[in-house]
């Protein structure tokens, strides 16, 4: 009787666990290690089918059960579908040469290079088979004999390209998967001058789209120049490119750099406005105001001018999933339901997962609808207790702090997990930011876009200069406090899973139960508090060692593979730069165990033998290990196994491969094992 009860309380808010459900599915499938077949995939359709067909017919209690597990083996198909879906060709081999393409995207590197997406790709003796559909490509050295890099221009240059890279260390950020899903095939850089070879066509609407973009994003730099002008193209067209690197790291260190971003805060502001503006005006016409539904015309109106932001952005994946959760909320207005809800989030969540179900496994997603999951279910919870928030003067302010804060809470954890980071007083800047973005930066936006057409956007970005400036003055102000940034270290495996889904426990489930979750998120705190790094990291390529000592990570060199570099540290959470951690290291940091690093031709000529307890990692091949008994490690067998991690444990070192931890599937570009390794002993 008690579980009957249990299970009937939930009726109403079963609807809120279809996406849970999805997104377990969906994850299971992202963490196998073995690519599934098409056959199992239909398979597994059926059984979804016929699982949803027995929930119908299955009562009270059985029902939902059986609806649960069709959902979960949904989600599974769903994230297979779509990965073989986007299907192309990657780039197998390191390639140098000319590039051929057509330019479909432009923005700049963590180096703050350009960097130029291409598509309609050639590649001198690759065949049309092989050839990636998409590559991006990063200009370096002097770039004055370039031609101005612009929308639809077919490009030549001579340069290096990779396929995309797996993960820095085991269970680390996989970037061949990211690049996958965005068909990007190939990665790399060129010193040679950028030539043009034909205009953009006309006639073609993505790339026309664009065109506009970039035209909007130089007329706003050339009115608001330096950072202002940046920030300003950024929140209106998505192009980042003019964003100084200490900017960035300063909004980064305030925890501001999600107002960079077109998320869900600058799509809900910008629909806020125009649909009170539309009411507005509205109520100011009687004949509209008395005999049409001048509410539902609003959130149809600001529908509209939510969808041209989509488009003026670039549509990026962000964009879109706000631009969906801002969409349900206004055909609910639109149809006479409560806009803000559970159930609203749910379908928004419902629609980005069957539409992009790689989206679950990033940040963004995650983070964006922790957040509005967590500020619909406070105010909720407030509305339903009927609890006052202080004198009616006072309540703008109280909510805005309340929504920073709740917003900061749910977030946090996910965005250390991700990044490793974790901003001090976020909060303080967000609470002096935030509002100024929703009463002055965005209606001073679309005010510009309003005047555009006669010329006069200097006057809504004159408004925009105000509140940009003041932002950019708190994120510097903020980040040059002492201990803005502290530092975490990176979570296993089962943490972010576990504290997810007690945090949706406690939000979804109905009853004393839902208390349970409260556990769940302590337990992965607990698990999170014991993680441990490993002894010993290898970079795929040879280039970079890093051991653990008792003072941080030490590194082999003090420059060069800084990607490889940042992420380690960050993974640890020390805050050194490369420099500091190469100071650290030495021969012999692992005990008994020395670990050499042969860092190209010249290095490896001087070492001419090696022995037993010994870890030689080198860059380039290298003749002098073999059957000398120590463990050697070469560019030809790391390209097999990818970046490798070593975990002390009873004192011995456990190997474990990035290969293993991601397995063979169709986004890794693993190559076949060789017959005869060239390694001097067994793996230690």
């Amino acid at each position: 009787m008690g579980l009957r009860h249990m299970f009937l309380m939930q009726r109403g808010a079963l609807f809120g666990w279809v996406p849970v459900c999805l997104a377990v599915g969906i994850g299971t499938f992202f963490n196998l290690t073995w690519e599934p077949s098409p056959p199992l995939l239909i398979g597994l359709a059926a059984a979804a089918l016929l699982a949803m067909i027995a929930g119908r017919f299955s009562g009270e209690l059985l029902g939902p059960v059986f609806v649960a597990i069709g959902l979960v083996v949904a989600g599974f198909v769903l994230a297979g579908v779509r990965t073989n879906s986007v299907a192309e060709p990657v780039l197998g081999w390191r390639y140098y040469g000319p590039v051929e393409g057509r330019i479909i995207a432009i923005d700049r590197s963590q180096s703050d290079a350009l960097r130029l997406t291409l598509d309609r790709v050639v590649l001198a003796r690759v065949g049309p088979d092989k050839t990636p559909a998409r590559v991006r490509i990063s200009l370096h050295g002097d770039r004055s004999d370039d031609i101005a890099a612009e929308p639809g221009l077919r490009v030549m240059t001579t340069g290096h390209l990779s396929p995309p890279s797996g993960p820095v260390e085991p269970d680390g950020f996989d970037f061949q998967r990211h690049a996958w899903f965005v068909q990007l095939g190939a990665v790399g850089y060129t010193r040679v001058p950028l030539m043009g070879i034909e205009r953009a066509q006309q006639g073609q609407a993505g790339l026309a789209v664009f065109r506009i973009r970039m035209a909007a994003s130089a007329r706003i730099q050339a009115v608001l120049p330096g950072d202002i002008g940046g920030f300003a193209a950024a929140i209106t067209t998505g192009d980042r490119s003019a964003m100084s690197a200490s900017a960035l790291d300063a909004l980064r260190a305030s925890n501001l750099a999600h107002l960079l971003a077109i998320s869900g805060l600058h799509m809900g502001l910008l629909s806020g406005v125009v649909f009170a503006g539309l009411r507005i005006l509205f109520a100011l016409i009687p004949y509209v105001a008395l005999r049409m539904p001048a509410r539902s015309m609003a959130a149809g109106g600001a529908l509209i001018a939510s969808a041209g932001y989509l488009a003026l952005s670039g549509g990026n994946v962000s964009t879109e999933r706000a631009f969906i959760m801002v969409a349900v909320a206004l055909c609910a207005l639109m149809l006479g339901r409560r806009a803000i809800s559970l159930r609203a989030v749910a379908i928004a969540a419902i629609i980005v997962l069957v539409l992009r179900p790689e989206a679950l496994m990033g940040p963004g997603f995650q983070m964006s609808f922790a957040a509005t999951t967590a500020l619909v279910a406070v105010f909720g919870w407030l509305r339903d207790a009927d609890l006052p928030l202080g004198p009616a003067w006072l309540r703008p302010v109280i909510g805005v702090v309340m929504s920073s804060a709740i917003a900061g809470f749910a977030t946090a954890p996910i965005a250390a997990a991700h990044f490793n980071a974790f901003a001090q007083y976020g909060l303080i800047a967000n609470v002096v930011s935030v509002p100024l973005m929703g009463v002055l930066v965005i209606p001073a936006a679309v005010v510009a876009v309003v005047l555009a057409p006669l010329g006069l956007e200097f006057i809504g970005l004159q408004f925009m200069r105000l509140g940009l400036r003041w932002i950019l003055w708190v994120a510097h102000g903020v980040a040059g406090w002492d201990g803005a940034r502290s530092y975490v270290v990176g979570p296993g495996p089962w943490v972010l899973p576990l504290l997810t889904l007690g945090f949706l426990f406690a939000v979804l489930w109905q009853g004393r139960l839902r208390w349970a979750g409260g556990v769940a998120i302590a337990l992965s705190f607990v698990l999170w508090q014991g993680a441990t790094r490993p002894a010993l990291l290898i970079a795929d390529t040879g280039t970079l060692v890093g051991v653990m000592t008792a003072q941080g990570r030490a590194l082999s060199k003090p420059k060069g593979a800084g990607f490889v570099a940042r992420n380690w540290l960050e993974n640890d959470g020390d805050g050194s730069d490369q420099l500091a951690a190469a100071a650290r290291w030495k021969l012999g940091a692992l005990g008994d165990v020395e670990v050499i690093h042969l860092s190209g031709k010249r290095a490896a000529a001087k070492l001419a033998r090696c022995g037993k307890g010994q870890i030689v990692v080198a860059s380039v091949a290298w003749e002098g290990a073999q059957g000398k008994g120590c463990t050697l490690f070469e560019p030809d067998a790391l390209r097999e196994t990818g970046s490798i991690a070593f975990i002390m444990q009873d004192g011995a070192l456990i190997k474990r491969t990035s290969r293993a931890a991601v397995g063979d599937r169709l986004w890794t570009n693993w190559p076949k094992a060789r017959r005869t390794k060239r390694v001097a002993s067994k793996d230690q």
